[in-house]
């Protein structure tokens, strides 16, 4: 018999539930798709749309998962005494609010598709699914209201007030024009107070929409839905599931004992093995502070074993764990190429050897070889049976980048289709080669997925509306007049642009910053002759030195609670890194050879 409590535990999770539905068939509709092609000349009707509109209810639904479980991100998120403030209490108030003003122009837009009577597949009108998304931002704005006040009767009420005040005021405001300036005093406060990215740029977007009268709310939720249903961006979770199915079984631990073994036991052998790898797990993970809390309780007693102190110790694993958004498959790297519109094969070949020379200005000018220590006799007589034993014990693990971008490069797979075999091959080697990853691990990787990418997709959304007016405004075409003006030279323009975008990624989390910087950014960075692609993979370099400086950067926080250690030794174990990482993205500002010549030689880039 299924107990009460049991129940109620399944309905309040309801959110993970659908979201990891939506994430599991994203996988396996392309590989049924792949298998049927080629005996039946087609597969699932229109499979390619139905992924991208499931994209969409794993959005919303994961959006849903992450607050419960407090994961949307916010300015204060890594802040455990925010929530006590009444400030903080005020922004998420404001926050629900704005969920319902963003409920309001959802329905507009899934009111529209449905006059439209367009449909998806097998007759299923595309309004059904598009309908999540006034539906789950009434819910967000429903959860945040229950965040918003102390008191049982008084939670209650600002959970059901606020968002349907919200609906109210977009119904009331829409058409009409006021001063911007009240709502974005206000819009700021909240950010700093604590309300979540997602809200304030939605805010935003909205206030500049009624400040230019005659601009449809809708265009907020149109802007939402396009970037949640891009033909690509299926890729991002899948990718992510597949880090995470890697990270949750023992493929770090295989993947660290072969590095060690293949640079040696020594303190620099040690340095190297733990630089690279920490960098090819990130580019799998998707997110380097899962790096540090995968690999973090086994890198840094590496390090301190061979000898080395315990601060340069923290400060490598930390800091080399932000360089791997250049190595395929990198989310931040689909993301760019997704907004850029540059294919997303050139990107991850662009991205290799830049790569490696952050990694070696991490390793030199971070000054992390120089400290010495005794070398560990162990390993350093390692012979080649042992050397031979790890290759074979870690051989899938070495496999899945082989997989990953060779499907891609070769034209066998589409991205969706790569991200899904991927996956498949992650799930696959994990459960059956190695039998590590159990059922429960399986849904938890699903669910863990599904929180990251519907925060990282809200934020990107309501980043693109507001990334869209400002274009409509004609911004970029202004930027582009005034900042000839004031820099004639196209060096002196990387220069200024690396420092830029050093102070950028200190306050802006880096999907928001792609969505938002880019659009802006690269017409003025073209009218100096750089190629997109350089483009890009300078603009995520710079972007490193963000992961590592308060107060977005998330690595800082992610190593004070791995390593129990205040968050002022790690911001100082990191600063030399810093340096490193503002040198290499200089040396790939300067050379545009870096990021073009591996695309070029596969005739991908001009």
């Amino acid at each position: 018999m299924v107990r009460p409590a049991a129940i109620r535990t399944w309905l309040g999770s309801v959110d993970e539930q659908i979201a990891a539905l939506a994430l599991g068939l994203m996988m396996l509709i392309p590989l049924i798709e792949m298998v049927m092609r080629p005996f039946l000349g087609s597969g699932i009707s229109n499979a390619p749309v139905v992924v991208q509109h499931l994209g969409l209810v794993l959005a919303m639904f994961g959006a849903l998962a992450a607050e419960r479980h407090g994961h949307l991100t916010s300015f204060g998120s890594h802040d455990g005494n925010k929530g006590l403030t009444p400030a903080w209490r005020l922004a998420q108030l404001l926050a629900a609010l704005v969920c319902g003003m963003l409920a309001y122009a959802s329905w507009q837009f899934v009111s529209t598709e449905r006059d439209a009577a367009h449909t998806l597949a097998y007759g299923l009108p595309v309004w059904t699914l598009q309908a999540c998304m006034p539906l789950c931002f009434l819910l967000l704005g429903f959860k945040l209201g229950l965040r918003s006040a102390t008191g049982f009767r008084l939670r209650h009420f600002g959970s059901a007030m606020a968002p349907c005040i919200g609906i109210a005021m977009a119904g009331q405001l829409e058409g009409t024009s006021f001063a911007a300036w009240p709502g974005l005093a206000l819009l700021a406060a909240a950010l700093v107070a604590g309300a979540p990215i997602f809200a304030v740029l939605g805010g935003l977007a909205l206030l500049l929409l009624f400040w230019s009268e005659g601009m449809p709310l809708a265009s907020v939720a149109l802007s939402h839905y396009q970037i949640t249903v891009n033909p690509s961006l299926p890729a991002l979770p899948l990718f992510t599931l597949a880090g995470l199915i890697f990270a949750r079984t023992g493929a770090a631990q295989r993947l660290g004992n072969l590095f060690v073994i293949l640079f040696g036991g020594g303190v620099r052998g040690s340095v190297v093995a733990v630089a690279l790898l920490c960098s090819f797990f990130t580019a799998f993970t998707g997110g380097s502070g899962v790096t540090i809390l995968a690999l973090g309780g086994l890198m840094l007693p590496l390090l301190n074993n061979a000898g080395y102190p315990e601060k340069k110790g923290i400060g490598l694993v930390t800091s080399a764990s932000a360089l791997g958004v250049l190595l395929a498959p990198s989310v931040p790297l689909i993301m760019y190429a997704i907004v850029a519109r540059v294919p997303i094969n050139t990107m991850f070949l662009a991205g290799a050897l830049p790569a490696l020379v952050m990694v070696l200005s991490l390793l030199i000018f971070g000054g992390f070889l120089q400290a010495k220590g005794p070398t560990n006799p162990a390993v350093a007589r390692t012979s080649n049976a042992t050397l031979g034993n790890a290759l074979w014990l870690a051989k899938w693990e070495i496999f899945a980048p082989v997989v990953a971008i060779g499907s891609l490069v070769s034209g066998v797979a589409t991205p969706m289709e790569s991200a899904a075999l991927t996956t498949a091959y992650a799930v696959i080697t994990q459960l059956v080669a190695h039998r590590e990853l159990t059922w429960k691990t399986f849904f938890a990787c699903l669910s863990d997925a599904a929180q990251i990418i519907g925060g990282v997709l809200l934020i990107l959304g309501m980043a693109l509306a507001l990334t869209n007016f400002l274009i409509d405004a004609g911004i970029p075409d202004a930027a582009i007049t005034a900042i000839q003006n004031l820099i004639p030279s196209k060096e002196i323009f990387l220069i200024a642009l690396v420092v830029f975008l050093l102070f950028a990624g200190a306050l802006m989390e880096i999907f928001a910053a792609i969505v938002v910087l880019v659009p802006l950014l690269l017409p003025v960075a073209q009218s100096y002759g750089i190629d997109p692609v350089h483009f890009g993979i300078l603009f995520l370099a710079a972007m490193e030195m963000g992961f590592l400086c308060p107060p977005a950067g998330m690595n800082i926080f992610f190593a004070s609670a791995m390593f129990g250690k205040p968050l002022r030794t790690v911001a100082a174990s990191v600063t030399p890194a810093l340096l490193a990482i503002f040198v290499g993205s200089l040396l790939i500002a300067l050379v545009p050879a870096l990021s073009t010549a591996l695309p070029a030689f596969f005739g991908l880039v001009g």
